[in-house]
């Protein structure tokens, strides 16, 4: 059973590590950010469609449930644009930095969504997130492009989450993720062919590596990382997977620079603006996790 256990959390840390390594991806790829979420969403539902006909699983819901999981469905495509052009207009460490204060907006997110007070220490944590990300912004203001749009995208990833959050306790995860994901692609096309005069044989003529890195994020951050991170929570507690994410800048930041140190080691004051969210973050889950035993006693 102990050897199961240490399996199960070993299997954790390496979807964490997974999402963290997808900004590394992001760097590598060469194209824009709309297309490459383009691409990153069609090679995942294509994926997604495959499993749930190995899996045999039910995906039939009402035109009025998936009408609800196509407006998330463009909030999460707006993620990862942003997301991903953010890392365009600074880096990985910085848009990693600013996205880490995500896992905290759905603090404040949530209460509204779900008709509740928001606590003292919610607010007095909020303070000090923006704080740390004042001396990030002070630090690098070089950067303010990309900070404001990792912001952006930590705002959007929060108010996806509380959303799936909903969606989760009445649907198949699964078939969640298929309508969200084809909706996310209708989306960026609509945009495309409104916005940008229609696909080009450009468009489609990518380098080798492009196609390569776009599988890998596809395939293995997108479409596996989601169903093993479903799979993984019926036997580790979800309060144990939020806290582990909050793992994911620091993967992603001592990756980058591990792998790009000539463009991504930032100032002293950036890495104790990106400590103090970080600190905040864990210690909300703490202080969420003690209030849960208490309803649960």
């Amino acid at each position: 059973m102990q050897n199961d256990s240490f399996k199960h959390y070993l299997h954790l840390h390496f979807l964490v590590f997974i999402a963290g390594f997808t900004a590394i991806l992001g760097d590598l790829i060469s194209i824009g950010s709309i297309p490459l979420v383009w691409f990153r969403m069609l090679i995942a539902v294509i994926l997604m469609f495959l499993f749930v006909v190995f899996t045999k699983t039910n995906i039939k819901l009402s035109k009025k449930v998936i009408l609800k999981f196509a407006l998330a469905g463009v909030v999460i495509a707006l993620h990862w644009i942003t997301f991903f052009e953010a890392i365009n207009q600074s880096n990985i460490s910085i848009t990693l930095a600013t996205f880490s204060s995500g896992a905290f907006f759905a603090s404040f997110i949530e209460p509204l969504l779900f008709k509740r007070k928001i606590k003292v220490y919610e607010i007095v944590f909020g303070v000090l997130v923006i704080l740390g990300l004042i001396l990030i912004t002070r630090s690098e203001f070089k950067y303010i492009n990309g900070i404001l749009l990792g912001i952006t995208s930590a705002f959007l990833s929060s108010l996806f989450a509380v959303i799936n959050g909903k969606f989760i306790k009445h649907y198949n995860a699964t078939a969640i993720s298929i309508y969200e994901f084809i909706s996310g692609i209708l989306f960026i096309t609509l945009f495309i062919l409104i916005f940008k005069g229609g696909f080009s044989s450009e468009f489609f003529s990518l380098q080798a590596s492009d196609w390569m890195y776009l599988f890998i994020l596809g395939s293995v951050c997108t479409a596996y990382a989601f169903i093993a991170s479903v799979h993984i929570m019926r036997y580790i507690s979800p309060y144990t997977v939020v806290l582990s994410y909050n793992m994911e800048p620091v993967y992603g930041i001592i990756l980058a620079v591990l792998l790009f140190p000539e463009k991504e080691i930032m100032s002293v004051q950036f890495y104790f603006g990106v400590l103090l969210i970080l600190g905040i973050l864990f210690t909300d889950a703490i202080f969420k996790n003690r209030e849960k035993r208490k309803k649960a006693v």
